[in-house]
């Protein structure tokens, strides 16, 4: 595949390459072993909404096993996989229907010790369209459906999640109070919003936060605030700023997941890249993003690795080649530095060496499904390459800082 960056998951991308495309023949229920989530916020009241019934449900502070290391994976590491928009309206929603609908995508995102992923729809069959031009809804199934494709967390500060007003945010959060994974970015307040879904894994305590940046009607008319629900958001970065500094001095590793950038651009706006500046100060260690609808530059930005956007993940395409560009990215965080660099306190994070030391990026390719495949090799080589070279207008670093 070529994807291999530094050390990166290569038994991952070797996986992939032998099984994509194929589904597996019965679904296979994610082993939340080591990284079930410990500090999630209380669950809302909310009116009761169809659920399916969740294979599991996130701990709120039971003991947790430890984890097997993630195959591929260079040794004395734990690693973290992300992918980008995820929505299931129209012709998606099929997918939903089946609880093995995304089985595919467990080969590139079940192998890591946590995969994330933007959940960019709302949760409801119930209220108005907001004034906008596209709206996506899906039912609490998909929280079900995502997890067992091998995701750990979503993320829902984006600017598609109160598509359909206060009662279908109503809905969401009750979907997400009896979700089997942990849903982030959203909440019933300010304070919940921002609290991060904390992954105990290996001695590895993993904080990940998520907000949006996007200027839309969204995140002005429902952003969550000290009394009302709504998603976490960042048009003013002072309340972001805070919950990164409060997760860096308590965890060891903090990923920040951020809903921003300039729709079907593919270099970071400077919104982008003055965030993402602060946010390595603030002690944030892995800053990925997405919306643009286009894959753009990663790499290091002094001690934080920043992968400006992801592009379209699961996603109904209808603009041609640029928009089924998809991927995995994993990054290896080394165990004893990121524990070396929380002992050492939150004023010495910001000198302390990187915690990544590896990234895979895996090249996808959108299907007529929605759901991102391997390509062909030479397509998929030449995918990589435009990755690397994205680096470029991103203005990021091949290498950490020191």
């Amino acid at each position: 595949m070529g994807g291999l960056r530094i050390l990166g998951g290569l038994g991952l991308v070797l996986a992939l390459a032998a099984c994509a495309g194929t589904p597996s023949a019965s679904p296979a229920q994610p082993s939340t072993a080591g990284r079930t989530a410990t500090s999630l916020p209380s669950a809302p009241t909310a009116p009761p909404v169809s659920t399916p019934s969740p294979p599991s449900t996130p701990s709120t502070g039971a003991p947790v096993q430890a984890a097997a290391p993630a195959a591929g994976a260079p040794p004395g590491t734990i690693t973290l996989a992300f992918g980008g928009d995820v929505n299931f309206d129209g012709p998606l929603a099929a997918l939903v229907e089946r609880p093995d609908g995304l089985a595919d995508l467990r080969q590139v995102l079940g192998g890591a010790d946590l995969a994330i992923v933007n959940l960019e729809t709302a949760i409801t069959d119930r209220g108005s369209p907001e004034a906008k031009i596209y709206h996506f809804r899906t039912t609490p199934q998909a929280l079900v459906t995502v997890q067992r494709a091998g995701v750990d967390a979503v993320s829902m500060a984006n600017n598609h999640a109160v598509d359909y007003g206060p009662d279908g945010l109503t809905d969401t959060l009750a979907a997400k109070a009896s979700s089997p994974i942990p849903v982030i970015g959203i909440g019933r307040t300010a304070d919940e919003a921002f609290t991060p879904a904390v992954f105990p894994v290996r001695g590895v305590d993993v904080a990940v936060l998520a907000s949006t940046q996007v200027n839309d009607l969204t995140v002005n008319k429902y952003p969550a605030t000290a009394s009302r629900s709504g998603v976490a958001g960042n048009l003013d970065n002072t309340r972001l700023l805070a919950a990164v500094r409060a997760a860096a001095a308590t965890h060891d590793v903090v990923v920040v997941y951020l809903h921003w950038g300039t729709d079907y651009t593919s270099c970071p706006d400077s919104a982008q890249t003055s965030t993402a500046a602060a946010l390595e100060k603030a002690g944030a260690d892995v800053i990925v993003g997405g919306h643009a609808h286009r894959v753009q530059g990663a790499g290091w930005l002094g001690r934080s690795y920043v992968a400006y956007g992801l592009g379209n993940f699961v996603w109904h395409n209808t603009r041609g080649d640029l928009d089924a560009r998809s991927g995995v990215l994993t990054v290896a965080v080394d165990i004893a530095r990121a524990q070396k660099a929380a002992g050492a306190g939150a004023a010495a994070r910001p000198t302390a060496p990187s915690v990544v030391t590896a990234t895979t990026w895996t090249p996808l390719v959108i299907s007529d499904d929605g759901v991102p495949r391997t390509p062909a090799p030479p397509v998929a080589a030449t995918l990589h390459d435009a990755w690397d070279q994205a680096r470029t207008c991103a203005r990021l670093a091949a290498s950490p800082a020191g």
